[in-house]
This record gives structure tokens, C-alpha cells and sequence, in this order.
């Protein structure tokens, strides 16, 4: 099939691709270093494509966001928490791989809602405790990695599970922003294979369809890192908290 040909096939009304539209405008926003707002995209392209074929239709789109994200915030990284987090991660999606395949899309839906509620659920406590303390548990780093493995695998929903362990972690928002790029940027390119070989969820066609939508990816990215220019590390902390427990509780409900 032509170009076209493949972009007519998927059916969208125009209220669909207004709400895509906007989906992607929200990724780039969100690799930008507003977080809490990819639930909501995440949400969105679930409700037009169905949770599974949905994390394949946006995993490019991912890569692409964060290349401009390592770039931008590239000095801001932190490479020992890099190294410790990947060998674990790369574990939870080999799991993610293999339960993927068997889980319902009910089951996924409202598994990943209780995920990113508890999530927010012991953010919320950590902030209330107002807590100097740096967890260095080698216990604690293992479970954050395997469980955003499987998460990022299942659903594209590490977000959630990775802020625990940047906020416990007492990062400035620039080396939050800059150390969840790169950790991000490795895992997406990790789980590019398994998405075209084994769930097939990444093909010429949904390939041709993120080509259109990418102009909004780096519009959404260029506003949103002016505007966390503008955000205090306090009003961060808060805002990601707020965002993320919004779009845990829409997923659980829709």
C-alpha cells in the first residue's frame, strides 16, 4: 500500500486524530521533563488503539522524544544510578516479554492503575515525612529496576515506579529530568526488537503513522522544557505527584 493508502486503513475520525494529536504533543511535553503528564497521553492512545497495540504505535515515538531529551539534559545525568538500574530493568522486561503475551488487556489496564497508585501513594508519604534520607538498599534499587522493566515492557508505565526512586533519591529537577532521559533512552532501544520480532506491535504501518505525528513530539518538547525553566525543584516534586496520581485514577476507571 501507498503512504496514504496506510494512514486511511487505520479509520480515524478526526476527533481521534485531534486526541492522538494531542497525545503525542503530551509525550514530548512529558520527555521535557513535565512527567506526570504521559499517563494521560499513555491513556489516550489506549482508548483509540487498544492497550497492546497501543505501546507499539508509541515506543518510536519514544526513541525520537527521548533522543531530544538526551541531548537537552545530557550534562545532568547520573550515570552510577544508570548502571546500577539497567542489568535489573533489562530483567523485568524479558518478564514483561513473556507475560505480555498471556495478560488480558482488562487485567493489564487495571494492574497498571494499582501500580501507579501505590506509586503515588508512597510518594505522597515520602513527601509528608519530609525525609533527608537516601535509601542505598541494594534491595530497594533491584525491585525500583525489575518492576520499571516490566512496567515500561507491559505498558510504557515506568514513569510512575522510576519517580519513587528519583524523588527518594532527592534529585534536583534537572538531574531528575536528565538521568531518567538517558535511563529511558536505553531501555526504549532495549525493547524496540522485542516489540517488532515477538509481539509485532511495530510495523511499516505503524511506522508511517508516527511519521505524521512527530512534528507534535518535538512541539510538545519544545514548550515544555521552557517551561520547566520556570518550576521550582519543590513545585516539581508536587506537580509530578498531582499529574501522576490523575492518570492512575482515569486508567482505573475508564
Amino acid at each position: 500500500m501507498s503512504y496514504l493508502e496506510i494512514l486511511h486503513a487505520y479509520n480515524l475520525t478526526a476527533f481521534q486524530w485531534m486526541a492522538i494529536g494531542f497525545a503525542v504533543f503530551l509525550l514530548g511535553l512529558s520527555k521535557s521533563g513535565i512527567k506526570g503528564v504521559g499517563i494521560i497521553l499513555i491513556v489516550i492512545l489506549a482508548f483509540v488503539f487498544g492497550e497492546k497495540a497501543s505501546t507499539g504505535i508509541l515506543l518510536p515515538m519514544l526513541i525520537c522524544a527521548d533522543i531530544l531529551a538526551v541531548i537537552y539534559y545530557n550534562r545532568h545525568a547520573d550515570w552510577v544510578v544508570i548502571k546500577k538500574l539497567i542489568p535489573w530493568i533489562i530483567v523485568g522486561v524479558l518478564i514483561g516479554v513473556w507475560v505480555g503475551n498471556d495478560i488480558s488487556e482488562i487485567v493489564f489496564k487495571k494492574l497498571m492503575a494499582i501500580i501507579i497508585l501505590v506509586s503515588v501513594g508512597i510518594m505522597i508519604y515520602l513527601e509528608k515525612r519530609k525525609s533527608t534520607y537516601i535509601p542505598r538498599n541494594k534491595l530497594f534499587s533491584t525491585g525500583i529496576g525489575l518492576l520499571t522493566g516490566f512496567t515500561t515492557m507491559i505498558g510504557n508505565l515506568a514513569g510512575p515506579v522510576s519517580n519513587i526512586y528519583f524523588l527518594t533519591m532527592r534529585y534536583p529537577k534537572n538531574e531528575f529530568i536528565g538521568t531518567a532521559a538517558w535511563l529511558f533512552f536505553i531501555i526504549n532501544m532495549i525493547k524496540l526488537p522485542f516489540h517488532v520480532f515477538v509481539w509485532e506491535t511495530v510495523t511499516i504501518d505503524t511506522l508511517v503513522l508516527n511519521s505524521v505525528l512527530i512534528p507534535a513530539v518535538i512541539l510538545g518538547f519544545i514548550l515544555g522544557a521552557n517551561i520547566v525553566k520556570l518550576i521550582s525543584n519543590v513545585n516539581y516534586r508536587r506537580f509530578i505527584i498531582i499529574v501522576s496520581a490523575i492518570g492512575g485514577l482515569i486508567m482505573l476507571f475508564r
